[in-house]
């Protein structure tokens, strides 16, 4: 039942639970599948917050398939506990949810911010086709947005067909 190779040539090798414990590691052991010998600091976080006793009834209560499951909800919860005692995971899922809030925040003000730069260039490019000093040819608007261009890129606008589109 071990996985990993906790027992050699016939040899037990206690699990990490049973080490600890100090207790002989028996061919069926519950917890050898889970607390190799080789990270005996999973089970000593589970057992300082969950107690062996609790672990053991826990993993007996299970079907064989979610045991894994369990054992790796229980050695995060336990990591967590350890690192933060009042709070837990839970201190860590509001932490991140925090962080969630602020990014969403950040995302709608730059949001914001392309919607008033889309406008205000609508607003200066339908300014500079109705302003009654540049009536020349469609060829000296696109020479005059090239000159003076909107943005500090190397960018051309058809001034003429930008305007019927936005004026049917």
């Amino acid at each position: 039942m071990k996985e990993g190779g906790g027992r050699k040539n016939g040899a037990a090798t206690p699990c990490a639970a049973c080490k600890l414990l100090r207790r002989k590691c028996a061919q069926d052991c519950v917890f050898a599948p889970y607390f190799p010998p080789n990270e005996a600091h999973k089970f000593s976080n589970v057992h300082k917050v969950f107690g062996a006793s609790n672990v053991n009834k826990m993993l007996q209560d299970l079907p064989m398939h979610q045991r894994g499951d369990a054992v790796s909800s229980m050695v995060y919860e336990a990591n967590a506990r350890v690192r933060d005692p009042v709070y837990g995971c839970v201190g860590t899922i509001s932490s991140l949810q925090q962080h969630i809030d602020l990014l969403q925040t950040q995302l709608a003000l730059a949001q914001a911010e392309v919607v008033h730069l889309r406008v205000s260039q609508t607003k200066h490019i339908s300014n500079h086709v109705l302003s009654p000093t540049n009536s020349g040819s469609p060829s000296s608007k696109i020479m005059a947005s090239h000159s003076n261009p909107i943005f500090d890129m190397d960018m051309v606008v058809d001034q003429a067909s930008y305007h019927d589109s936005l004026w049917p």
